[in-house]
Formats: C-alpha cells, structure tokens, sequence
C-alpha cells in the first residue's frame, strides 16, 4: 500500500476527531496532530484504535511516541503492513 492509498484512508479517521474550530482542509501530510490540528490526547488514543482496526495492525507504546504528524502515521503503518506481509 503506497503512501497515498493510506492518506486517504487515514484521512477520513482524523477528519472524525477535529475539533469544531479545525476544519477538514487543514490536514496535510506534514500537519502536527496535536499542535495545528489540536486533538487532544484522549482522541489521539481513538485515531489510535481506529487505525488499527482499518488497518489490521497494532501499535505499541514505542510507536506510540513517533507518532507526532499525519507523515508519522504513514510511516508507521506502512512499517507494520510490510511486516505482516
């Protein structure tokens, strides 16, 4: 799965948990989870989950500390999709 693919599945998981004040068009590649696009820490834990479900992998805590920005996910779950393969 190409990093492309993955965005736009991503995408719609992080659209779920913006706050009101955020809007959709503000999620690029490079856009910090927490800084630019301000979800908190509880709905970073559900991005988390999501993740794992659409993607059928699992993060553990480590994975859990690189993940600052949208690119950081990418890497991360191509990482764990090319190891299940």
């Amino acid at each position: 799965m190409n990093s492309e693919e993955i965005f736009a599945l991503l995408e719609p998981i992080i659209i779920t948990y913006l706050p009101d004040d955020v809007s959709a068009n503000e999620i690029n590649r490079e856009s910090d989870l927490t800084r630019e696009l301000n979800i908190n820490s509880a709905h970073l834990v559900d991005i988390i989950l999501d993740i794992e479900d659409v993607f059928n992998i699992e993060f553990k805590n480590e994975d859990m500390e690189k993940l600052r920005n949208v690119d950081d996910a990418i890497l991360l779950i191509q990482q764990k999709t090319s190891a299940s393969q």
